[in-house]
């Protein structure tokens, strides 16, 4: 048996690799020969050309000039190292396998196969300070990555960059959750700041940024037939107020601030016109303008109206003496009327007349024409005084889809003999009713009249005011519910809150309090 044999153990794999490679023929002897041709680049030769320069270059470099330089022999330049012990366990003084036909030895010849020499590794072996280091094993990890390395250095190299812990990131972990909890406080602080805006401030914010619903109709909507009285001596807002309550405009204010905006002095005279319905503020007063829209022998009773409200107009628009027409009211029973007052009893419409009419005549048309909707209703010859009363009640307090519901809070206070304490009919016997505000003044509410709900208990004494068809119906026929209380929370819109108990109604007018806070131009 060989020494090489000797020295490997028989369960080594590259012992064995030995013993292949031990068994091939001897090589046959060849001259050598200087070969001065230039190295195939790539080739182990020309790597280990450029190894031997690096390493002259770097030892001529660094080492004293009183020292030799080591000789670089061709082992060396293909990766053995002095003092390197084989796979086997031999010694640098025991034989070395060789690959037949080369220097290098069979323990590096994968190496080889695999990847380029490097010219580090060969520099280092050249150095003489390398030369005297201990002996190390050709198994030490190397630091520089290896060019034209194999697949097994592609994964190797693929999992060593995400070796080893990462350094602790706590403290900026920290830093970025105080970051996002001062955000979330500002961004909360701005949602909170912005809602109490809104709440506070909405209605103005939409007007001023021209948000919501426009104030006036499109040009174009105009549609239907409506007749809008005017009174002697109206100015734009009554006239505004007018045609909104006919329905011709979109907005109560806006045909006024349009007179307002456009700079427009404008005279209108009493009488009824002929106008439509959604018309622009623009149309509208063009068609007031307009002689051949007002209507001959024409008058008008408004819903909700009075008859000192509207005798005057009467007696204007028919060229009448407004005597004839206070004369004309004095006495109800001239009409048939069991009543100490004529209130109530002037249906609100649109009367035309023939030429020559007298006071008299007007009023009897208007008389009649109540009895014609008190039969409609159903209602009984001797509860006619009394369904007008609470009718005109109605009219004045609610909006039309609120009638059934006021009826019902008046029936049940009726009921229990509560009183009805309603600021309509303290303000028409104080006179104040046609003031233009919501409220009542505390004179109105004290004063000891006969219409004065807050002071008697029951109906007043008379009607207070002309109901239309749909206050009479809703007087017949009261919606069901508990309700004892109501207040319009909102005069624009006239959305009105129903209450039974008295801790809910003050909640109500808690809110037309502050409704009123934000619209204080809006009769309250």
């Amino acid at each position: 048996m060989s020494e090489r044999e000797s020295a490997s153990p028989e369960h080594d794999t590259d012992a064995r690799l030995g013993d292949l490679f031990g068994n091939l023929p001897a090589p046959a002897p060849q001259v050598p020969t200087a070969d001065n041709s230039t190295p195939t680049p790539g080739s182990r030769r020309a790597a280990r050309e450029a190894a031997e320069r690096a390493a002259r270059q770097s030892a001529s470099r660094e080492e004293p000039a009183s020292r030799a330089p080591a000789p670089v022999s061709a082992a060396d330049a293909s990766g053995s190292r002095a003092g390197d012990t084989d796979p086997a366990g031999s010694s640098a003084g025991t034989p070395v396998p060789r690959e037949p036909g080369t220097d290098a030895p069979r323990e590096h010849l994968d190496d080889a196969t695999r990847q380029l020499p490097r010219v580090e590794a060969a520099a280092a072996a050249a150095s003489p300070s390398r030369a005297d280091s201990p002996a190390v094993s050709t198994a030490e990890p190397d630091p520089q990555p290896r060019a034209g390395g194999g697949l097994d250095d592609l994964f190797v190299h693929g999992e060593d960059e995400h070796d080893g812990p990462r350094a602790p990131k706590k403290k900026r972990r920290k830093g970025c959750l105080v970051a996002l909890i001062v955000v979330l406080v500002i961004v909360g602080g701005l949602a909170a700041g912005g809602v109490w805006a809104w709440n506070t401030y909405g209605d103005r914010i939409s007007e001023a940024m021209g948000w919501g619903d426009p104030k006036d109709w499109e040009p174009g909507q105009a549609t239907g037939e409506v007749f809008v009285t005017i009174k002697s001596g109206d100015t734009g807002q009554p006239v505004s107020s007018a045609l909104y309550d006919a329905g011709v405009t979109r907005t109560e204010d806006v045909f006024y601030d349009y007179l307002i905006d456009e700079g427009i002095a404008v005279t209108f005279y009493p009488g009824v016109y002929r106008l439509q319905e959604k018309m622009t503020a623009e149309a509208a007063l063009a068609a007031l303008q307009d002689d051949a829209n007002k209507l001959e022998n024409t008058v008008s009773m408004s819903e909700g109206a009075t008859i000192a409200s509207s005798l005057p107009a009467m007696a204007e628009t028919l060229g009448l003496p407004i005597e004839d027409f206070q004369a004309a009211v004095a006495d109800p029973s001239v009409y048939g009327v069991q009543a100490q007052s004529l209130e109530g009893w002037l249906f609100p419409a649109v009367y035309t007349f023939d030429p020559g009419v007298t006071a008299t005549q007007v009023i009897q048309r208007m008389v009649d024409r109540t009895r014609e909707s008190l039969e409609a209703a159903g209602v009984p010859a001797e509860d006619a005084q009394r369904v007008l009363t609470i009718a005109s009640i109605i009219q004045r307090e609610g909006r039309t889809d609120d009638f059934p519901k006021v009826s019902r809070v008046i029936e049940n206070r009726l009921a229990i003999d509560m009183m009805l304490q309603m600021d309509s009919t303290a303000q028409y016997g104080y006179g104040s009713l046609h003031e233009g505000v919501v409220s009542s003044s505390a004179e109105a509410l004290e004063d000891p009249n006969e219409w004065n709900t807050y002071v008697h208990t029951g109906l007043p004494i008379t009607p207070i005011a002309s109901p239309s068809d749909a206050a009479i119906d809703a007087a017949m026929h009261p919606a069901d519910g508990p309700w004892l209380y109501f207040v319009t929370v909102n005069l624009s819109t006239g959305e009105t809150q129903f209450s039974e108990t008295l801790a809910e109604h003050e909640q109500g007018v808690e809110k037309w309090r502050e409704w009123c806070k934000a619209n204080p131009d809006a009769g309250c």
